[in-house]
């Protein structure tokens, strides 16, 4: 979910999956696919289904942007 609510597991929100992902970005500067996926998988337990709203998140706010040719996200922020 994009706006935690007082039931929400902290963990386990977009935002929180997002500052995981963008913390991995940050650290490597381009992540491949499958690694950026496994990253969130072991930082958060029932990850699957917030994996694809944190990297779209992350995306519109132009701190990430998508290599197709070599599968890779890549830090665009400064």
């Amino acid at each position: 979910m994009l706006r935690p609510n007082k039931h929400s597991h902290p963990d386990q929100t977009v935002l929180a999956a997002s500052t995981v992902l963008l913390a991995e970005l940050k650290h490597k500067r381009a992540v491949s696919y499958t690694d950026l996926k496994t990253t969130l998988d072991k930082a958060t337990r029932g990850s699957d289904y917030l994996f694809t709203p944190a990297v779209s998140l992350l995306y519109l706010l132009g701190l990430v942007e998508y290599r197709a040719t070599a599968d890779l996200f890549e830090y665009a922020g400064k």
